[in-house]
């Protein structure tokens, strides 16, 4: 019970920090849509596409490596100071190795916002690793703080280099530039990472670090590919403009991966300090099945809204990204069990797995996307995520049971499908009356489904107000 109580409580403290900006940043896609082309929207979105493929190459995944070997350093300061230092040095040399060969490149192959590019990669490797120190060392608050300091300043830039200066791509760019440059400087004296620099690197634990983070590089360009190589090949096959609609379909599932990615924070630290734990297998089922029955309602609940936030929100000329909504949020939901399985594969070090079923996943969306693009168009790109996602989650479950057991309750599955299925029926039928009817029954379902961890929140939540309560009145 403990656990559970923990990692609810971590999952609040990010939550809190990241989701105000993460819903206000929604809620400008209405500026998005309408002061860019399709053609300028699908051209941000391809670039920090790249950005994100590029960061993760570039550093050797060494901020993961940092956050799982800071766990269990937590006790020494001998230690974290090892691994930080360690973690820094090789990021600062495979960083300089990278400038110098994408000068190089640069000089033979020139292409658009080449400094924005190399900007953008700079801070967010630093900001990345800085996170990942913040959550390595179990501050959460400043994890938190952090997060909301880049969502703030981003969309604040946004609104001021978008409307006011109509500086367009070069104003999303900048404002995503600056932002991690924020959250560095908080970061850094915040955490006070300056106290734990010097300038000799341990070797050893630089071997060490390099053998856990390695395998997580095929892993992280597969996942790249899994969620993003469809934007090339739809640039490349139906243009930067079919990549706009593209994006901003893939916008509101972004919604649920953004919620479950502050799960995933509180949950990879849980799973690494309870892995060895004797009832580990029924803490690790208990999550699982919370996760299937929270964020599948959250999808289909996203389903069932989205008759009514469309319209508000999407300006005409991408009213067709309305029609793939449904097929992101299925490969959404699987991509969030995918995830939890993920964090028990790190927290047993056993990244080489992880790589391999990632690789195989993107290999599956590639060759569905080849093989369909010209005759399903962004359907295609759709529909190869999602099986993709599907394909993964399916193989990870089974090839997991050789370390953990997770068992799923058959009735959650079997509701779930059921619930699915209903929803995209009656989003495609798009009959204001059987909208209404779907949003009440899915309302009524999840509440049903969720109540026991719905009663957990408020006990929590009510027992940290009273505290706080208690703490005002004593100063």
């Amino acid at each position: 019970m403990h656990k559970k109580k923990e990692l609810v409580k971590n999952t609040i403290i990010i939550f809190l920090g990241k989701i105000s900006t993460q819903f206000i940043s929604f809620f400008l896609l209405p500026l998005y849509t309408s002061f860019l082309s399709t053609s300028a929207y699908g051209t941000v979105d391809l670039i920090t596409t790249y950005v994100s493929l590029f960061v993760p190459v570039i550093t050797l995944q060494q901020e993961m490596a940092t956050f799982r070997y800071l766990i269990d350093a937590r006790k020494s300061e001998n230690k974290i100071k090892n691994v930080i230092t360690t973690s820094i040095l090789n990021v600062i040399k495979l960083l300089i190795l990278f400038v110098i060969f994408y000068f190089i490149v640069l000089y033979f192959l020139k292409f658009n916002y080449a400094c924005f590019i190399l900007a953008n990669i700079t801070v967010c490797i630093f900001s990345n690793l800085f996170l990942q120190i913040a959550r390595g060392l179990g501050s959460n608050i400043h994890y938190s703080i952090a997060s909301f300091i880049t969502g703030v300043v981003t969309i604040i830039l946004n609104i001021i280099f978008i409307v006011f200066l109509k500086f367009k791509v070069e104003g999303m760019l900048l404002s995503i530039i600056i932002a991690n440059t924020f959250c560095v400087i908080y970061l850094f004296f915040a955490l006070k990472i300056y106290k734990y620099i010097s300038f000799k690197s341990n070797k050893t634990l630089r071997k060490q670090m390099l053998k856990y983070s390695l395998p997580l590089v095929p892993n992280g360009i597969s996942w790249w590919i899994v969620s993003a190589s469809d934007r090339t090949i739809i640039s490349t096959f139906l243009g930067v403009a079919a990549n706009g609609v593209y994006a901003v379909a893939n916008k509101f599932p972004t919604i649920i991966n953004s919620l479950f990615s502050i799960f995933t924070m509180s949950w990879t630290e849980s799973a690494s300090l309870h892995i060895n734990d004797n009832d580990r297998d029924i803490f690790f089922s208990d999550v699982a099945n919370t996760v299937l029955r929270l964020f599948s309602c959250l999808c289909i609940g996203l389903i069932a809204c989205m008759p009514y936030i469309f319209p508000i929100l999407i300006d005409d000329k991408f009213l067709e990204a309305y029609m793939y909504i449904p097929i992101f949020l299925v490969g959404v939901l699987c991509n969030c069990i995918i995830c939890v399985y993920s964090a028990i594969y790190i927290a047993k070090k056993l990244t080489k797995q992880v790589a391999s079923t990632s690789i195989m996943s993107a290999l599956i969306n590639i060759i569905f996307n080849l093989l369909f693009i010209k005759f399903l168009g962004l359907y295609a790109a759709c529909f190869a995520t999602s099986i993709a996602y599907l394909l993964m989650m399916i193989y990870r479950h089974i090839d997991l049971k050789k370390y953990v057991n997770i068992k799923y309750q058959e009735s959650i599955i079997i509701l779930t499908i059921i619930m699915f299925m209903i929803s995209i029926v009656f989003y495609y039928l798009n009959k204001p009356n059987l909208n209404i009817l779907n949003l009440i029954i899915v309302i009524i379902y999840s509440f049903v489904i969720n109540k026991k961890l719905l009663l957990e929140i408020k006990k929590y939540l009510e027992k940290q107000r009273k505290i706080f309560k208690k703490l005002y009145k004593t100063n």
